[in-house]
């Protein structure tokens, strides 16, 4: 950012923390302290710092700093950023005047950022409809069924679209905080900061961690019943013919009921569960990958490295050495 945008107290830009009810304080005082950090090593360069605050809402509605690191400065926020919480998404009712406040601020010029389930508060301006966002994989269906519109992206920890920016779940803030810091503090500090808070400065993605959780509430009895079928079954040869059938449905009408209800083919959602199996197995036992992709169904252990790779983007092997447990423990093949 150009020199002229400093202030006397040495402060490049302002970011602020929208606080609401039960929202997840380990993020608010976490990235607080990042920045703080960040700032120390760009003053160590002979650049300037981040202004950090805190915004609460009063009972009357109004926002205002609950804490500021530079309460002299004269700044406005250039970012505000709305954290997850350990309960859940806030409803639309809780949300709307957060939505109101926040909608106001973008259309002043501030960036919006989310953090987990914040990013319900930023949908709720309608801001996000028709571009990418993430959020917790664990509330993707919910927030598919509030918000239709939003490119959801689950797989990613952390979309950067211009003036909104969304992370994924929970820890995911490291992430948020390291593309903030490259943002206004540049990559150098942004590195810096990474090696000291021992946070990997090239990313990661949250299809690493994610389960997958299949929808089992769209009231399709004959697909939920191929559903638990194929649970039972993970590892066996099945086609899509045994499924039509188990369903008693017409091939054509199966797999238009099942992407309906699902969201996803036949075949993707069985390399899915398989997928997940095989994680089980690689993070629990030592069993050679070979072994394993036949354990889940795979014949051609090729194939299944790369549909293991295309699901969770890392390979069998490095899925082993980032995730394995050690140990050899007993699991139902």
């Amino acid at each position: 950012m150009a020199n002229a945008a400093r202030t006397a107290a040495g402060v490049i830009a302002e970011v602020g923390l929208v606080l609401y009810p039960g929202c997840q304080l380990a993020m608010v005082h976490g990235i607080t302290d990042l920045f703080a950090i960040a700032s120390h090593f760009s003053v160590d360069r002979g650049g300037g710092v981040l202004r950090v605050s805190h915004w609460a809402m009063d009972d009357q509605g109004c926002f205002a700093r609950a804490f500021d690191t530079h309460p002299d400065a004269a700044t406005l926020p250039a970012m505000l950023i709305s954290p997850g919480r350990l309960t859940g998404p806030p409803d639309a009712q809780e949300a709307a005047p957060y939505a109101r406040w926040l909608l106001d601020r973008h259309a002043q010029g501030v960036v919006l950022v989310s953090t987990c389930g914040g990013a319900f508060l930023l949908a709720e301006t309608g801001l996000l409809a028709g571009r990418p966002a993430t959020t917790h994989w664990l509330f993707a269906d919910q927030f598919r069924d509030r918000f239709p519109d939003v490119r959801l992206d689950i797989d990613k920890m952390v979309i950067e679209d211009g003036d909104i920016i969304t992370a994924g779940g929970l820890m995911a803030w490291t992430d948020l905080g390291m593309r903030i810091v490259d943002r206004l503090l540049g990559p150098t500090v942004m590195i810096e900061t990474g090696k000291f808070l021992l946070i990997d400065a090239s990313g990661r993605e949250q299809r690493h961690y994610s389960s997958f959780a299949p929808r089992l509430t769209h009231g399709d009895e004959a697909v939920l019943k191929v559903q638990h079928w194929l649970q039972e079954r993970a590892g066996r040869a099945v086609s899509v013919g045994d499924m039509a059938g188990k369903a008693g449905l017409e091939e054509r009408t199966f797999l238009r009921r099942f992407k309906g209800a699902t969201g996803m083919k036949p075949i993707e959602y069985v390399q899915n569960l398989r997928v997940g199996k095989a994680r089980e197995l690689l993070e629990f036992t030592k069993r050679s990958i070979d072994q394993i992709a036949w354990a889940v169904g795979y014949e051609d252990a090729t194939a299944f490295r790369r549909i293991f790779h295309r699901i969770m983007g890392l390979s069998p092997g490095d899925y082993r050495n980032r995730f394995s447990s050690g140990a050899e423990l007993p699991v139902a093949a």
